[in-house]
């Protein structure tokens, strides 16, 4: 019998495997639309306008750090309760609650690093139509309308937002299903109380005396449940949700005067400006394995990040909706749809209209917990975020070079091939990867014994070379009683339960597969544990981890995930749907902190992600496809994700599926070597791809790409500490840098590389060139390649071939590069800086050198060097900025680059401790470069250079 069912499960894995692979298209089918999702379709058919909810003034109370003031939807008398804050770094927090719900509804923990610092508030005025409060700084205020509610948040005379201006506030209370045994009860006890009441009472209070009573509940809502089907029961395909708690639904709605750029709320494979939804679906959040996903539409993908900016050239600002269920955002704009020429009409007309764009969110359950985030700059937002949610993790050095995967290498022999082809073509990587086929049969924390039987004698082979290897482990667990992993989660209890109580199952690569409960911080701990050397048997320290299939996926649940009526212990799935993957990552980073007793850096690759995912590792984009248009949106999807904090982002360079040409290689790998996650990944089924598969000539030019990105690590790896400290994403949008030029605001073809360096990749075949926009009115750009310079505020037509990756350094910048390229990062700990200083009209530059060990947490204890690099006044030092910090390197600076130089007649050097010695240098009169070749001081040191 165990035979057969065997039999039966690799028959039904290969099956499942054949309709997600054989057609290399996403059904979109299998994914809801908002009117198949009933609270979606349910919260969208409400009118703007006819808001039932109205403030109780009465029931307002004010302390030094929140007031709380009662709701009460007039329609069925149920309360709710509205908290808000100011919060430290002009943040305000707004939180609706049910004043007395039936039973907890919940509230997402884990995500706010610590409970956000209030500021003291106070009263400005009262009268019966509202209160005004003081938020403080800038003369903000709040303003609190009673009829219908109101929230607006204003500085001077501008309105910055409005909550529930359109009046589309909806909050779906819980309450009993009527044709229940306890309903009938309490609604018959319930009416008994009424009539007993009213021969007390000569008037019946308006406002509902037994709001909050399970009874009343009910009874205030004899029409509610009959509306519309899918509010105790919802049927998708062939899978039924049972929606034991009833319709749960909440919604807001957000105006923001004076916008008409809003971003964010990844994932989506769309543009980076958010498109108004009128005409269609609103987007998606709600974490799905989306098969080859389809490019420019709302539907969901594999993250959610509820996050969304809203920028002009006055303001930018911040919505962070704190909830993990599944959400919809409907984005409308009063100046959707104009042309340019209808604008300058309105403009010649004289037309008084402000634009506005409004949003509104809806997710099926949980509270409204938003975070209005008020700027002033973008960089203040990113600051505001980060300050709740945290900062993008501070990665191994290694991390930030080339990565070679495939699903899958075969075995050891293939690994060592692949690692020598590399070494035989010149070609610098640092991490090879190893996909789900090196498991014992697809149960993670395992080994192929014939495939990968000696595990720790292949690490020892990458790590002789320095370099490192990553595996996967997925949190779907074979279900299979001689199996360590199952058998331990299943007998402390750890896998999440179906509505039944029993252990919930689903399909996934291994066939039947238990999924642990990783919200339980007791699964996590135990997760953890399992990274321990002498747990996960074969492992050495230069192995990381990559968790894929976390949204969590599950072939044959409801679109391709667990069925939302699932538990974690009081809580349904359909609660906390969008947590799932950030508390995976959570628990394996955890795990590879610990095996290290504390002292090294992990790395965990993830694809299901949240708010907060940040503090964790990397994400990548998904299984995307060998064509042009994928390699297009990889800039928009990377943007996004950075503007909520996500910055160490990537696309599976060539495309997951599919078989790209040799062309569209070449320009994945000039594109990534510029994304700060750089990975080749290809499918099972498509033909091997390593780099120097395609001929000579392409091998040289994937060869130049990579080494351009080893060049450059110093720089990104000073992006990445940047990241870390302040929240500030490194692969950034131009309007972050240039806010007030409405030419960078819808640009999503190029990008920023922190401040200094602007990228425009060829994304388009047989391309012969690019038009660039370099910013800037007074600035000036240099082409890192010829050294030209270029004016700003410009669009550049720029011829290209196929070696060209249009990539600019800013004028006023210096930027540390390391030009021996050797067979991985950590080869090149100790080689010695290049300083390109790009000077600026005025003559001056500046930048920074950052340098630690590369791999632990010892950087938190101030062992770094961190040094301020200024060109001014002709002449170029080094100066401490971290002078309570301690490192020594022993890299040194060998060559120094001047872009747009004059020809001095004489240049000399002096550190702290020395002598004055003069330099030699080569001056470069057709392109105004001048070269300082082996000045030869450390690169620790304080020095300057003067130019005479």
């Amino acid at each position: 019998m165990a035979s057969i069912t065997a039999r039966m499960t690799a028959v039904l894995v290969l099956w499942l495997v054949a309709c997600l692979t054989g057609t290399w298209a996403v059904d979109r089918g299998n994914f809801k639309t908002c009117d198949q999702s009933s609270f979606c379709k349910r919260q969208r058919a409400l009118k703007p306008g006819e808001s039932p909810y109205r403030a109780l003034l009465e029931t307002m109370e004010l302390t030094n750090t929140r007031l709380t003031l009662q709701l009460i939807n007039d329609n069925n008398k149920v309360r709710l309760l509205l908290e808000l804050y100011r919060l430290q770094g002009n943040i305000t927090r707004v939180k609706i609650n049910e004043l007395k719900p039936l039973k907890p509804r919940y509230e997402v923990p884990d995500v706010l690093v610590r409970e956000p610092p209030t500021e003291p508030l106070s009263l400005l005025s009262q009268d019966e139509n509202g209160v005004v409060l003081s938020l403080g700084a800038e003369a903000q205020r709040v303003i609190v309308s009673a009829r219908p509610f109101r929230l607006d948040i204003v500085e001077g005379r501008d309105v910055l937002m409005s909550l529930n201006s359109r009046g589309l506030l909806a909050f779906e209370h819980l309450r009993m299903r009527k044709d229940t045994f306890s309903y009938k009860v309490t609604s018959t006890v319930a009416s008994v109380w009424d009539n007993i009441k009213r021969l007390f009472s000569s008037q019946t209070e308006q406002d509902g005396e037994t709001e909050g009573d399970p009874a009343n509940q009910a009874e205030t809502n004899k029409d509610e449940d009959e509306k519309e089907d899918g509010m105790w029961e919802e049927t998708f395909k062939s899978h039924t949700d049972s929606k034991p708690n009833g319709p749960s639904a909440i919604s807001l709605d957000f105006s923001l005067p004076g916008v008409e750029h809003v971003y964010g709320i990844p994932e989506h494979a769309d543009t980076l400006r958010l498109k108004t939804t009128d005409n269609g679906d609103p987007y998606r959040l709600y974490n799905l394995d989306v098969f080859q996903y389809e490019l420019y539409n709302p539907m969901a993908l594999y993250g959610a990040v509820p996050v969304m900016l809203a920028h002009s050239a006055q303001r930018t600002t911040g919505i962070f909706w704190l909830n993990a269920a599944e959400t919809w955002v409907d984005i409308s704009s009063n100046t959707a749809g104009k042309t340019v020429f209808g604008k300058m009409l309105d403009y010649v007309q004289g037309s008084s209209e402000t634009p506005q764009t409004d949003v509104r969110w809806i997710s099926e359950s949980g509270i409204i917990d938003v975070f209005l985030m008020l700027g002033p700059t973008a960089k203040d937002v990113f600051a505001q975020y980060a300050s709740l949610t945290g900062t993008q993790s501070f990665p191994p050095l290694t991390a930030v070079g080339y990565h070679q995967c495939r699903w899958n290498y075969n075995d050891q022999e293939d690994v060592k091939a692949v690692d020598a082809g590399f070494d035989e073509h010149d070609i610098p990587y640092d991490f090879i990867w190893l996909d789900i086929e090196h498991t014992d049969g697809k149960r993670y924390f395992t080994w192929d014994p014939h495939k990968f039987a000696s595990p720790k004698e292949m690490l020892q082979g990458i790590m002789d070379k320095k370099r490192k290897m990553v595996a996967i482990v997925d949190p779907h667990i074979k279900v299979d009683n001689n199996y360590k992993i199952h058998n331990e989660i299943r007998s402390r209890g750890y896998y999440i339960k179906n509505k039944d109580g029993g252990d919930y199952e689903g399909w996934c690569w291994p066939g039947s597969a238990g999924y642990p409960d990783f919200t339980r911080e007791d699964m996590r701990a135990w997760w953890a544990s399992m990274f321990a050397y002498d747990q996960y048997e074969g492992t050495m320290e230069n192995l990381y981890t990559w968790n894929d299939m976390n949204e969590p996926s599950v072939f044959n649940g409801p679109e391709v995930t667990m069925h939302k009526d699932a538990m974690h212990g009081a809580w349904e799935h359909r609660d906390l749907h969008n947590i799932y993957g950030f508390y995976v990552q959570m628990a394996t980073a955890e795990g590879l902190v610990q095996r290290s007793g504390g002292v090294e850096r992990p790395f965990v690759l993830t694809r299901a992600f949240f708010a907060g995912s940040q503090r964790y590792g990397a994400v990548w984009t998904g299984d995307n496809a060998a064509e042009w248009d994928h390699l297009k949106i990889s800039i928009p999807m990377c943007l996004s994700l950075g503007l909520v904090g996500i910055s160490f982002c990537g696309a599976d360079v060539g495309g997951f599926f599919k078989s790209p040409s040799a062309e569209l290689l070449v320009r994945w790998y000039q594109t990534g070597a510029y994304q700060p996650f750089f990975r080749a990944h290809a499918h099972l089924d498509t033909p091997r791809r390593e780099p120097w598969l395609f001929g000579p000539e392409n091998t040289a030019l994937i060869r130049e790409a990579v080494r351009q990105r080893y060049t450059l690590l110093p720089y990104w790896y000073q992006q990445f500490y940047h990241a870390h400290r302040t929240g500030e994403p490194i692969m950034r949008p131009l309007w972050v840098e240039y806010p007030q030029d409405p030419a960078t605001f819808a640009l999503d073809d190029e990008f920023l590389i922190g401040r200094d360096l602007l990228v425009h990749p060829v994304t388009e075949e047989g391309s012969r060139g690019v038009t660039a926009y370099l910013p800037g009115k007074d600035e000036v750009w240099f082409d890192v390649h010829t050294f030209q310079k270029h004016n700003g505020a410009q669009n550049l037509y720029i011829p290209v071939t196929m070696s060209s990756i249009p990539v600019f350094q800013r004028g006023g910048s210096i930027i540390p590069r390391k030009l021996r390229v050797r067979r991985s990062s950590s080869c090149m700990e100790h080689d010695p800086y290049t300083l390109f200083v790009a000077l600026n009209p005025q003559r001056t530059a500046e930048g920074e050198l950052y340098e630690d060990d590369g791999h632990t947490f010892n950087y938190e204890k101030k062992e770094f060097l961190h040094r301020r690099l200024s060109f001014v006044n002709n002449a170029l030092s080094s100066v401490n900025l971290a002078p309570d910090a301690t490192f020594t390197t022993q890299s040194w600076i060998e060559r120094i680059v001047l872009l747009g130089a004059r020809k001095p007649s004489r240049v000399s050097m002096k550190t702290a401790d020395g002598p004055e010695n003069q330099l030699e240098f080569d001056y470069d009169s057709s392109t105004s470069v001048l070269t300082l070749r082996k000045p030869g001081m450390n690169a620790g040191a304080d020095w300057t250079v003067n130019f005479e």
